[in-house]
């Protein structure tokens, strides 16, 4: 079984307004990563996700592009080595734990 990273995505930019947690999503399901993605008041947009190293080497990269009209100046990047899915502050917002359950990536609005 491969080995499951966690790692949280900070992007800032020209990044809200462009359809960007939507093509993220789009992304991450390609590449077979479950987490979520949401605007973060200051402009910024935030991803957590987890999944095989690989993978998030993949999102990684094409978070620092990000869709057509987006204006990435920057990708900041945490991680951890873990199995399960990370604790507040970095868990889903109540009623909404199940995408960890459900092994799908969300939009959080």
């Amino acid at each position: 079984m491969a080995m499951t990273l966690w790692r949280c995505f900070v992007v800032h930019g020209l990044v809200q307004g462009v359809g960007f947690r939507a093509a993220t999503q789009r992304q991450a399901k390609a590449l077979g990563v479950v987490g979520w993605v949401r605007n973060l008041p200051d402009g910024r947009v935030e991803v957590l996700a987890g999944g095989p190293p690989e993978a998030l080497e993949d999102l990684h990269a094409w978070l620092h592009q990000g869709p057509t009209g987006a204006v990435v100046e920057g990708v900041a990047m945490m991680e951890a080595a873990s199995n399960q899915p990370p604790s507040p502050p970095y868990a889903p917002p109540p009623g909404q734990e199940s995408a960890f359950q459900a092994q799908d990536f969300i939009i959080i609005h």
